[in-house]
């Protein structure tokens, strides 16, 4: 039903300097795998396969890692080696790939509406690859498709942050219809505890309407002087069409040095568990 899944990777990762200088912060691995692929893995698992990926300058990294190197393929043909390239074929040949670039960074809000060339008009999802998420056996992104095909509206991952910890994300207020499942009734982007309506914090991941794209438009420069997808998502909400979903499953903030080093523990901890 949902056949696309927009990445917005066109920031700078200042946080990760100098490591980002000349590297994508998508890039960043966590293990063997750079962020962005763990994103892209769990689109697919819910059924995504178009991935668009709003670039910007020096992110090229992002395009090669998702096509074919015919020199070290051929290197590691027929060694142990070439196990350590299946993951990523499998993504190759099972997704399509689109990009386009975002001249200037305004926001989550403008990555977005710079991402309709490649999303038409049509329901999408949306990951930001710094919110590494692991949960099974349905990953995130299929928990919320499964919420979307009974509610048909956008959707919003949440979940329960410290008081003082509010300021860094856009926080709903909603009323629950049913377990873990809110009806958003306003939302404020990166308030103060004292603002905060809840610490129903929203994390990077969307299941959006393409109506967004009129509504981002139209959206005056808000929080921090950039478009806000918090205040696009707002006047849907006005509409009763925003349902906020507590996911099942962990999320590791990845665009924070704790945050990479948690993720990297915890998923190593799991590789050697499989082993």
């Amino acid at each position: 039903m949902i056949r696309k899944c927009l990445f917005p990777a066109a920031g700078y990762g200042t946080r990760f300097l100098p490591a980002t200088k000349a590297m994508p912060k998508e890039m960043l691995p966590i293990l063997t795998k750079p962020l962005i692929q763990y994103g892209i893995e769990e689109a697919l698992q819910a059924g995504m396969q178009n991935v668009a990926i709003v670039t910007g300058r020096g992110k090229r990294a992002i395009e090669d890692h998702f096509d074919t190197n015919y020199e070290l393929e051929h290197l590691i043909d027929g060694t142990s080696k070439e196990a350590y390239l299946q993951e990523i074929r499998y993504l190759i040949e099972h997704c399509t790939f689109s990009y386009t670039r975002q001249i200037e960074m305004r926001g989550l809000g403008h990555a977005i509406l710079t991402g309709e060339v490649l999303i038409g008009d049509e329901p999408f999802g949306v990951i930001l690859a710094d919110d590494l998420c692991s949960s099974d056996p349905d990953g995130v992104m299929r928990q919320m498709v499964k919420i979307y095909e009974k509610y048909r509206c956008s959707i919003v991952a949440i979940e329960r942050v410290a008081p003082e910890e509010t300021h860094k994300y856009g926080v709903i207020a909603g009323d629950e219809i049913e377990e873990g499942v809110f009806r958003v009734t306003d939302m404020i982007e990166k308030p103060s505890p004292e603002e905060a309506p809840s610490n129903l914090a929203i994390i990077g991941r969307y299941i959006l309407t393409p109506d967004i794209f009129t509504i981002l438009e139209k959206t005056p420069a808000g929080s921090g002087g950039e478009i806000q997808i918090t205040d696009a998502l707002l006047q849907q909400a006005k509409e009763g069409n925003v349902i906020a979903y507590e996911f099942k499953g962990d999320r590791y903030d990845c665009g924070s040095i704790d945050g990479f080093v948690a993720a990297t523990n915890a998923f190593y901890q799991l590789q050697k568990s499989g082993e």
